[in-house]
């Protein structure tokens, strides 16, 4: 019983690398353009949100969003639910309307 099983240990290391992994990457997410209301991507029309979301790529797997919803979140502010095709991790984007960037 006192013998201990090297496989089992590094298994278990790997694994809770994995699991610190996604959230680094989630908190990423969180923080980058389109991430957060407080992040919002800014463009000039709302035609445009659901191209631009469907451009992003899955930040766990590098996979393709499917959108699944586009609704408003208050004046100026859309937000769009995605879904990646290859591993399903649910993720909100955010985007504010009427940018004045130039054209």
């Amino acid at each position: 019983m006192g013998t201990r099983r090297p496989e089992r240990t590094q298994r278990r290391a790997r694994e809770r690398a994995a699991r610190r992994l996604v959230r680094d990457r989630e908190r990423l997410a969180r923080l980058s353009p389109g991430g957060s209301p407080d992040h919002p991507i800014d463009v000039d029309s709302a035609a445009v949100i659901e191209g631009r979301a469907a451009s992003f790529r899955c930040l766990q797997c590098d996979g393709e969003y499917t959108v699944d919803e586009h609704r408003s979140a208050g004046p100026g502010l859309r937000v769009v639910a995605v879904k990646c095709r290859t591993c399903h991790v649910p993720r909100e984007l955010w985007f504010r309307l009427g940018s004045s960037a130039p054209s």
